[in-house]
């Protein structure tokens, strides 16, 4: 049977899932969400002898119905290849009594390599199955991260182009340079003067701009998006949390059906997300631990049910969450709402006359699973020179608020025997300047690439070939725009 997907705003919009990859987003603003979230038919004994391959295969048939099993596996095997700098793809690291997921090998460093990896190959697959004859222009925000993974993806993708927004002056050094000496005559980056939440916006407005559309339609084009909006961001993401789990059920960690907790540093919702819709498919996952930094409107919102947006905007050293606008959540919103679609959209308005809403109390109830805390950049710096000073392991920032939360998560509930996996999002290499700092700040006045040499010697890893490959990259993409001039940029390159 067909699993169909409709807008989080509006009951009547649905789609098969290869329609919602290519929407990506829908008619009305809305999301895409399955109608219901399917359950794993493969036994946890069965899992845990799988490969990450395999176990994306039997998670992803589950959201993906209208894709043939060859079609499928052809998308998983172009994606979770030699491009991975590990055969297990996700390995799972022991330190200090937590298992750190490092979802960060794939070649742009950061965990939007796993499901960035496949969209391309699912999205030029959905266009086939839906005999789409225009070029389609992935049109993508990014706060660092999904820039590089996105475009890394998409470039000299025949049938695609890609264009690629981030703020000017919000993410590290690294990620800058890894966007803008970016190759392929189909790849577009922007700087705006302006933030994340501004380029998101911005990109949405362009998508629900119907005069455009018609536009683009006629010079031959058409919109899709590459941002965790997109359903089949979403659904590779589930994959990861399904495997760390019967990786640590196979390597004898944990117990049959033992119940793991899940720590995921956030910013747009999505990769915590992704492990919400994993425990919803049967895999024993406990509370879900939501990691914010100072930018912290989703600790506010779990303490409090109101999630609102009016308050300054923090630049710190995990760019990748300075995020005040959690389009994810929506997903969950509609969820908790019980799939009203009516009630979403009218909180959804709020969110955007008001820059506020405000959930029941059945609602707030309905978020049991969740614990949210933050931590502040003192905080997040003293984790990292602490573990590792006490281990020897090195890790990110992001990765880094999510450890310091757990930390705080254990002081306060006391649940200290329950096996906790963090997701470890990013590579440290992607922000040596703050990790370096943190490990000692006698670093601060040294190079960016002397910093890199430096880690690689401290951490006893080797220097990830996305780094060595910018070292003397020549810059490609220059342009940089007002928030106002979004749109007209997008004419100009097509």
């Amino acid at each position: 049977m067909n699993l169909m997907y409709s807008s989080t705003r509006n009951k009547n919009e649905k789609a098969t899932a290869s329609e919602a990859i290519l929407k990506g987003l829908a008619t009305d603003g809305g999301l895409f969400v399955p109608d219901s979230i399917p359950a794993l038919d493969v036994s946890i004994d069965e899992l845990a002898q799988m490969s990450y391959q395999e176990t994306a295969y039997a998670v992803m048939k589950q959201f993906l119905t209208d894709f043939t099993e060859e079609e499928l596996k052809s998308c998983i095997a172009k994606a979770y290849d030699s491009k991975f700098d590990t055969e297990e793809i996700a390995p799972l690291v022991e330190a200090k009594g937590a298992y750190y997921l490092e979802l960060f090998h794939g070649s742009t460093i950061a965990f939007k390599d796993m499901a960035l990896s496949i969209l391309p190959h699912l999205l030029i697959t959905s266009a086939r199955k839906n005999k789409v004859e225009n070029d389609i222009v992935i049109l993508t925000a990014t706060s660092g991260d999904t820039g590089k993974a996105a475009l890394a993806g998409f470039a000299d993708v025949e049938g695609t182009k890609i264009v690629v927004f981030y703020p000017k002056n919000g993410v590290s050094p690294i990620q800058e340079k890894q966007m803008l000496t970016q190759k392929g005559a189909n790849t577009h980056v922007v700087g705006i003067h302006g933030n994340f939440d501004q380029a998101q916006t911005g990109v949405k407005e362009m998508f629900s701009n119907a005069v455009l559309k018609e536009e683009l339609a006629n010079a031959g084009y058409q919109f899709s998006s590459a941002n965790s909006i997109n359903i089949g961001r979403l659904v590779p993401q589930i994959v990861y949390y399904v495997y760390a789990y019967a990786k640590m059920y196979a390597n004898g960690v944990i117990a049959k059906d033992e119940v793991v907790n899940v720590v995921v540093p956030t910013g747009n919702f999505g990769n915590i997300l992704a492990a919400y819709y994993a425990k919803n498919m049967g895999v024993n996952i406990g509370k879900l631990i939501c990691a914010s930094n100072e930018n912290k409107v989703l600790f506010d919102f779990f303490a409090t049910g109101e999630y609102d947006k009016n308050r300054d905007f923090i630049l710190t050293n995990s760019p990748s969450m300075d995020i005040l606008i959690s389009s994810n959540l929506e997903r969950l919103i509609y969820r908790i709402a019980g799939n009203d679609a009516e009630k979403n959209a009218e909180l959804m308005k709020s969110l955007s006359s008001n820059g506020k809403y405000e959930i029941t109390a059945e609602m707030k109830e309905n978020l049991k699973d969740f614990y949210g805390n933050y931590t502040d950049e003192a905080e997040t710096a003293a984790v990292i020179k602490a573990l590792y000073e006490d281990t020897g392991y090195v890790i990110d920032t992001h990765t880094a608020v999510a450890a310091g939360v757990y930390n705080k998560y254990k002081a306060e509930t006391g649940d200290v025997e329950t096996k906790t996996i963090i997701a470890s999002t990013a590579s440290p290499f992607k922000f040596t300047r703050s990790v370096m700092n943190a490990i000692d700040s006698k670093y601060d006045a040294w190079e960016d690439f002397e910093l890199v040499d430096e880690l690689s010697k401290l951490g006893n890893v080797a220097v990830p070939n996305a780094i060595e490959e910018i070292r003397n990259a020549e810059i490609l993409h220059n342009t940089v725009c007002e928030v106002s001039e979004m749109e007209a940029t997008v004419k100009a390159f097509l």
